[in-house]
């Protein structure tokens, strides 16, 4: 698990908007950007190559 005081100072790489961990903790979120950067090994790929997009609609807020 990420630890809190990682999460408050990670931002987007693309837009520096936030970044939340989604539901099942596998990612973190941008939905300015619609982007989903990925959790590997307990640390949080912030590349945007890696990202995931969000635009089909498979975006799930908490």
């Amino acid at each position: 698990m990420l630890d809190r005081k990682l999460l408050d100072i990670l931002v987007c790489p693309v837009c520096k908007a936030e970044v939340e961990l989604n539901r099942e903790k596998s990612g973190l979120v941008c939905h300015k950007c619609k982007l989903e950067y990925p959790i590997q090994d307990d640390i949080p790929v912030m590349l945007p190559d890696e990202a995931r997009s969000l635009e089909a609609g498979a975006e799930e807020k908490d």
